[in-house]
């Protein structure tokens, strides 16, 4: 079984129960965000945590070592170059001792589980892929939130997805889904993909509540958060750019992994660069919440 290393900080804090909140390094490697976007989000988000009361944990596999916490020396190696670590992968990560493992959604849940840590926030998630029906494309991020008692902080998932089975996903394999003070589910750089959340809340207090209350032991919970309002990109715009990226991706063959940077390569070229702003202040803006989660779950 995987035990993670954890920083003296986030140690201590655990060991205490004061508020931490894990994040994952794949969107501040060169893996997500361009640099110097990647260094400029790294330090917001961990400015996020902080200013909302809480631990920052950011989690990687560093010289075959799965790390939940980062010293402040090692955060220059998780903006370079890097391999991509999901959950699956941890164990190989590990096994053939990775220089540097970028970790996934679904990686850094497993890690914050296993450290004891239970609210972790990103950007946004995977989800079912359109088309799943034939391919069987879903992505390891819905899996893993059924499988650890996380709440998971993001802004909803990408618009090039099929949302509705993605929440139907979520519904077979028992995890909430939390509208943050919204009634929909939000589409990333847009606030709302037209499609409606089970529940609402209002509060901080309220997620842990429904984690607290949960059926099962090892499930988690997914808080869909809204783009701040000033930040979003226009959704009329996005669409018809997601409609000639996808039928672009039909004509090359492109499936599987390979969709979404190209698909995103493309939002930002059609944007004008206007996308990685609005990554940055949603991931931002999520990181603040889940900190401000992370305090309630403490209490």
């Amino acid at each position: 079984m995987i035990r993670p290393v954890l920083s003296n900080e986030v140690a201590d804090a655990v060991a205490d129960g004061r508020p931490v909140v894990a994040l994952e390094s794949t969107i501040f490697s060169h893996l997500g965000l361009p640099s110097p976007h990647n260094a400029a989000a790294l330090d917001r988000c961990l400015t996020a945590v902080r200013t909302g009361g809480a631990v920052p944990a950011i989690t990687a596999v560093l010289d075959g070592v799965a790390r939940v916490g980062l010293e402040r020396d090692e955060h220059e190696r998780i903006l370079g170059p890097a391999r991509k670590a999901a959950e699956r992968d941890l164990p190989v990560a590990i096994a053939q001792r990775w220089e540097v493992g970028a970790t996934t959604v679904s990686a850094s849940v497993a890690l914050a589980a296993h450290a004891g840590v239970r609210v972790f926030a990103t950007g946004g998630i995977g989800g079912v892929h359109r088309g799943a029906e034939i391919t069987g494309d879903i992505s390891a991020d819905l899996d893993a939130m059924a499988h650890h008692p996380v709440v998971t902080v993001s802004a909803g998932a990408k618009a090039f997805l099929d949302l509705p089975r993605t929440l139907e996903y979520l519904e077979t394999v028992g995890v909430p889904v939390l509208g943050w003070r919204h009634d929909d589910f939000p589409a990333f750089y847009t606030r709302s993909s037209g499609v409606p959340v089970a529940h609402r809340v209002e509060s901080a207090a309220e997620v842990a509540a429904v984690l607290a209350n949960r059926t099962r032991d090892r499930s988690g919970v997914l808080v869909a958060v809204p783009i701040p309002e000033a930040d979003q990109l226009d959704a009329d715009e996005l669409d018809a750019v997601l409609a000639r990226a996808l039928a672009d991706c039909d004509a090359a063959g492109i499936v599987g992994a390979a969709v979404t940077p190209f698909v995103l390569g493309r939002i930002g070229e059609a944007t004008d660069g206007r996308s990685v702003p609005a990554n940055l202040a949603l991931a931002e803006h999520n990181a603040g919440v889940a900190a401000e989660i992370a305090v309630a779950v403490s209490a």
